[in-house]
């Protein structure tokens, strides 16, 4: 009986893993220490930063004290209803939604992958908006629904708010679904409902923003909002993570000024500004 058992517990494994091979079945984070001094080395090279990239990339905080500058808005912005190809498996709620082309393809990844979880029904209500159309919108919602003109998330281009044809998403199996699922593709539900007096949005269980793994992945282990990340990466300045066998090394350099920072020489990297006073570098290791 014992044996028997065994083997069940170890199929049932398996069949796990096939249904859904992406999770984080390890997750490591360590705080290593920073080096200000940048030099070249046989591993690293020196790039030099400037700081308008604390305006630039994927994990700008976006919000209320915070605002987006024109700079800051991605150039790949295409419009979602003359791409097909964007928009299988979903429904757009008009034809004037717009989105970052990258991020596009994301979220079709991840569309896709619900699909196959059996739920259809995904709606696209809102992507890029322009400072005008924000503008109209805060004059219409009010400010307790809707952020001014230049204090949304919607001007970056890397924020979409997401719907069911069924019902509200707080209940819908889609809303259940991105809220479990959603950090495997690089998204986060950016205003969930027990941080709403660290975000100061009410709970949008619609409104998901892309920022990229490894980061939406340390999110959601660690229960993080944005606010919450970035405020984790200045305390920590470097941290190494390991996520189901695969490394990173996630840093974070003030910056007040032009400065030197140390890149690798063979791996992968990227910089994203955090739209406040510094920059992080990931390194795919």
């Amino acid at each position: 009986m014992k044996k028997q058992g065994l083997i069940l517990i170890v199929l049932l494994g398996i069949a796990f893993f096939a249904i859904r091979p992406f999770i984080i079945s390890e997750i490591d984070i360590k705080e290593t220490g920073i080096s200000l001094d940048a030099k070249d080395t046989e591993e690293t090279k020196t790039l030099e930063v400037s700081v308008e990239e604390i305006r630039k990339g994927n994990l700008l905080l976006i919000n209320h004290e915070h605002a987006v500058l024109e700079s800051s808005i991605t150039t790949d912005v295409v419009h979602l209803q003359m791409e097909d190809e964007l928009t299988e498996g979903y429904h757009l709620l008009d034809d004037e939604i717009y989105l970052s082309e990258e991020i596009a393809h994301k979220f079709s990844e991840m569309i896709a992958a619900a699909g196959k979880d059996g739920l259809n029904g995904f709606t696209v209500n809102s992507g890029y908006r322009g400072f005008g159309v924000q503008s109209e919108l805060y004059e219409g919602m009010g400010a307790g629904r809707a952020m001014p003109a230049g204090h949304s998330e919607h001007h970056l281009g890397l924020a979409l708010d997401v719907g069911s044809q069924e019902m509200k998403m707080a209940e819908a199996p889609e809303g259940k679904w991105i809220e479990k699922n959603a950090w495997e593709y690089g998204f986060i539900l950016r205003y969930p409902l027990h941080k709403t007096e660290i975000t100061g949005i009410q709970y949008e269980p619609w409104h998901i923003r892309y920022v990229g793994l490894p980061h939406s992945a340390i999110m959601q282990e660690k229960d993080f909002v944005l606010e919450e990340y970035l405020d984790y990466l200045k305390e920590e300045k470097r941290i190494k993570v390991t996520i189901n066998q695969k490394k990173y090394t996630i840093t974070y350099y003030p910056l007040t000024q032009t400065k030197l920072i140390e890149v690798p020489r063979n791996m992968d990297y990227d910089i994203s500004g955090n739209n406040m006073d510094g920059i992080i570098m990931t390194v795919y290791e």
